[in-house]
């Protein structure tokens, strides 16, 4: 069993547009809401892959209401954590060409009970589980040592971990010790206070990153593919040149697959080339999809994987 939690979970408001431009009118092609968050996102991508998956997240309001029912087809399992405000809805705009803008609100204000109960129900997840994957931002009221903690509840369980954060949250985590971070280029230059432009920069913040804390880096470089610093080295795993459609969620697809492959007993440099590909695939899909295991196999055999000289 792999425990997602998706603190501040969402509703993917996604606009399909003739084209993206400054200053000019768009004109909508299609419109179509989904259940949002990271986590709840590799629970998904976890689904198709065959993996059992137990997505754990707050919900309150009508906008909770409308995400739990936008779930209730999904085929995996879901820990609903009933809370006071409604959660957040954010907007996906993205043209034919790949182009796209996301907007996300900053999620409901969550009080100390109502953390304390996300704890409690994660807690009492981790009794049957072999991964945990705490995902995406914290909302206002949740402390940003929250993620550290569950890893620390988590390693008393012998309970893996991924993180997938930002900011200071992240940073508190990384310093936990979790088994893999997996930060986009983004969050890794906001983590370590640099700009990466080239490619000796990204193999320098990924082994970085590694001595904070975290056993596992894959650190993802969105269509150049990732790097992965583990016990051995640093690894890239490099994907085909594809025609991405939304590349909004890739990252969440690369998280999964990495951890649904390492639960098949994969070794890390196998892991990733699995995650890129499952996020290549999903950026060719339009709106916010997920590749399928099929989709993802077929352009995992184009994906190169090399030791990093």
């Amino acid at each position: 069993m792999i425990v997602t939690l998706t603190i501040n979970p969402a509703i993917d408001r996604i606009l399909s547009v003739d084209r993206l431009a400054f200053e000019d009118r768009s004109y909508v092609n299609s419109s179509r809401e989904s259940a949002g968050g990271r986590g709840i996102n590799a629970s998904a991508v976890l689904h198709a892959f065959g993996a059992e998956t137990t997505a754990v997240f707050p919900s309150g309001g009508a906008s909770g209401k409308r995400l739990e029912s936008l779930l209730g087809d999904c085929g995996f399992l879901i820990a609903v954590i009933p809370i006071h405000n409604p959660i957040r809805t954010n907007l996906t705009v993205t043209d034919r060409h790949g182009l796209t803008v996301n907007l996300n609100e900053t999620g409901p204000a969550l009080t100390k009970a109502e953390v304390t109960r996300v704890e409690r129900v994660v807690n009492e997840r981790l009794e049957h589980a072999t991964w945990l994957m705490v995902c995406g931002s914290l909302p206002p009221g949740v402390p940003s040592s929250f993620y550290a903690k569950l890893i620390g509840m988590a390693r008393e369980h012998k309970v893996k971990t991924l993180l997938h954060g930002d900011g200071q949250a992240l940073r508190e985590g990384i310093e936990a010790k979790p088994t893999v971070v997996t930060p986009n280029q983004q969050e890794a230059e906001r983590l370590l206070g640099r700009t990466l432009l080239t490619r000796t920069h990204s193999l320098e913040a990924a082994a970085l990153i590694r001595r904070m804390g975290p056993e596992m880096v894959v650190l993802s470089l969105g269509s150049r593919g990732a790097i992965g610093a583990f016990a051995d080295g640093l690894v890239e795993a490099i994907p085909p040149r594809v025609d991405a459609v939304c590349p909004i969620g890739a990252g969440d697809a690369l998280s999964a697959a990495y951890v649904w492959s390492m639960t098949r007993k994969a070794n890390p440099a196998e892991a990733l080339r699995w995650g890129v590909a499952a996020g290549t695939a999903s950026s060719r899909l339009p709106g916010m999809g997920f590749a399928s295991l099929e989709q993802t196999r077929e352009i995992y055999r184009q994906v190169e994987v090399r030791r990093a000289e």
